[in-house]
């Protein structure tokens, strides 16, 4: 879910619970206080008025919602379990943002963290970030990565390291220790993992909810129609993913603001921004995606 602002810089609180139901409508289950929200950027008060306002649009059911701990002095695990317990108590599903104070720890360091945070919750994600995407993020080594799938709260993993091969690894070992373990795909350069066995969790899914849940339906009925939407859902992603790769929160305001879902396409004051013509690449892939032009501003 992006999280959009208001014309005066404000929360657009109205707008995201739109989108959030258009999220359930489309039968995608939504993300809050993720990367596309600029959870690395709020303070505890706006990450807490979103999950109120997750709350009240989820109407009961589920949703995730970031555990990000970075910057935050105190005992990690500590710190984990008290975003987590704040998520829960929200109706949430809580997923934990890597954090660079564990950089350098061994594998079994790594592991011991995750198990003790995760302990006692019907239900957690982990999260492996690339760098591209955030300095608190890590890519793990194989023995990590095993020893995560061993920790029975932890139900699946994101994947963001925009490397089909390391993910493919990811899903190879998973297929053998733990087949129910859910491998959700952050490559947003290569929406097709589903059909390598990833499901996912895009950034890119929060342009158009409705467009990924229809590429879904055809994929598993085996229409072929499916290949021309994945294929313009794609082009989305190489526009909005370019470098500097962070700037896709832009792309987003712009294309939501486009289709009239949301007041504005600012951002958040820190995040980084796109060109003024991005408008007009987006207006193209809306176009190429059969999105009325009625709807576009």
């Amino acid at each position: 879910m992006l999280l959009p602002f208001e014309t005066d810089g404000e929360i657009a609180g109205e707008a995201y619970q739109c989108c959030m139901q258009e999220t359930y409508r489309a039968g995608l289950t939504p993300a809050v206080n993720m990367d596309t929200g600029y959870v690395n950027l709020l303070n505890d008060e706006d990450k807490l008025t979103v999950l109120s306002l997750a709350k009240e649009a989820a109407e009961g059911w589920p949703f995730v919602a970031g555990a990000y701990i970075e910057g935050k002095d105190g005992d990690v695990v500590d710190l984990y379990r008290a975003e987590m317990e704040r998520i829960v108590e929200h109706g949430g599903t809580p997923i934990l943002f890597q954090t660079s104070r564990t950089h350098g720890l061994s594998p079994s360091e790594k592991i011991d963290i995750y198990t003790r945070a995760a302990m006692g919750f019907d239900c957690v994600y982990a999260f492996e970030l690339g760098k591209m995407f955030a300095p608190n993020g890590e890519i793990w080594d194989a023995e990590t990565f095993w020893g995560i799938l061993q920790i029975p709260e932890i139900k699946g993993l994101k994947h963001s390291s925009l490397d089909r091969r390391i993910e493919v690894k990811r899903l190879e070992l998973r297929d053998q220790i733990r087949p129910e373990f859910h491998i959700f795909t952050g490559n947003d350069l290569g929406i097709d993992m589903i059909e390598y066995g990833s499901d996912y969790l895009l950034g890119l899914a929060a342009f158009s909810p409705t467009k990924f849940a229809e590429r879904d339906r055809l994929w598993a009925v085996g229409d072929d129609d499916y290949l021309a939407l994945a294929d313009a859902l794609q082009h989305l992603g190489n526009v909005a993913f370019r470098k500097p790769v962070p700037a896709y929160k832009h792309s987003c305001a712009v294309f939501l603001h486009l289709l009239g879902k949301i007041p504005s396409d600012q951002t958040h004051p820190l995040s980084p921004q796109r060109p003024k013509w991005e408008h007009e690449l987006l207006r193209d892939c809306a176009d190429r995606l059969g999105l009325s032009r009625q709807r576009l501003l």
